[in-house]
């Protein structure tokens, strides 16, 4: 099975014959892969170098042009590095492009720190506007770029080499049920994006009801209401591939009107210093079944 950073470039080049709107912006991150969609498209793919503020700049000067710009690199040079450049030249001048990145929370442990961006969606959520896409496997990867890429608004692709065993149908908008609970026992448990297939083994088992989430802004309020429509109480768990809990306060407003509990799981903001592997990252995180298993169990029962 190909990543999905890999099928970002195939489609994104496949995008590039289809629509004369687009246009693909580089900071060497993937340049490779892009070569022959350059020399069909010289005009419409731009590699800048590794000047991540002028990425994001050219990105916002295409999009003030008319065009529709996706512009990539690593999650942590694409939102974090570049931050003011986000706010303003898509933000504050409101116009409309994708971003897309890769490397997630860790993929890439070897790169250190600095490829590292468990805080890239936390620090999108301070933003007006911007819908965030996280898929979990590369067709649903392929789905949310197109997407994305025939509308016009802010939108965030967040890819990652952690993915499903197998996609699910996405749309762009909504919670999908996977599993359903009881209604009068159990609790609530939305993974996001790849971390699905560790939260169904973790919650084997147990009377939950599992909602699977590929875009998690804005965040489906809706969908949550109805799968802890009549309980007196709910209890929900977020399990998230990024910093714990960055979802919580969505989720607290959306069942503003119902007496609940939420737990946050992710990426803890300790910084883990040794380089490791991607899946020693998963584990040392709790993110694993095992850890998954404990937590939620442990609350649900509480």
């Amino acid at each position: 099975m190909d990543t999905m950073r890999d099928r970002f470039i195939s489609t994104a080049s496949a995008l590039l014959d289809e629509d004369p709107r687009l246009a693909v912006v580089l900071a060497e991150i993937s340049r490779d892969g892009f070569e022959p969609a350059q020399r069909r498209h010289p005009d419409r793919v731009i590699n800048v170098g590794i000047r991540e503020q002028l990425l994001i700049g050219v990105g916002g000067g295409i999009a003030l042009t008319g065009l529709r710009p996706i512009v990539h690199t690593f999650a942590s040079f694409l939102v974090e590095r570049p931050f003011e450049q986000v706010k303003l030249d898509f933000g504050h001048q409101e116009v409309g492009g994708v971003l897309v990145s890769a490397g997630a929370s860790y993929d890439w442990p070897a790169g250190g720190f600095t490829h590292m961006a468990p805080g890239d969606v936390a620090l999108l959520d301070t933003l007006d506007g911007w819908t965030v896409h996280v898929p979990g496997h590369p067709d649903e990867a392929e789905a949310l770029l197109r997407h994305a890429a025939a509308g016009d608004g802010r939108d965030y692709v967040r890819l990652s080499l952690q993915s499903n065993e197998r996609p699910r149908p996405v749309t762009g908008a909504g919670f999908l049920t996977v599993r359903e609970g009881s209604a009068a026992a159990g609790g609530v448990v939305i993974a996001v994006g790849p971390m699905l297939d560790n939260v169904l083994a973790a919650t084997e088992g147990l009377d939950t009801t599992v909602l699977y989430a590929t875009t998690v802004r804005p965040f489906d309020g809706a969908a949550l209401r109805r799968a802890v429509t009549g309980r007196d109480t709910a209890d929900v768990v977020i399990v998230e591939p990024y910093l714990a809990g960055t979802s919580t306060a969505a989720a607290n407003n959306a069942l503003a009107a119902t007496p609940h509990r939420v737990l946050g799981l992710g990426v803890g903001r300790r910084e883990l210093r040794r380089y490791g592997e991607m899946d020693e990252h998963l584990v040392a995180q709790g993110l694993d079944p095992r850890s998954l298993h404990e937590r939620i169990s442990g609350f649900l029962t509480r």
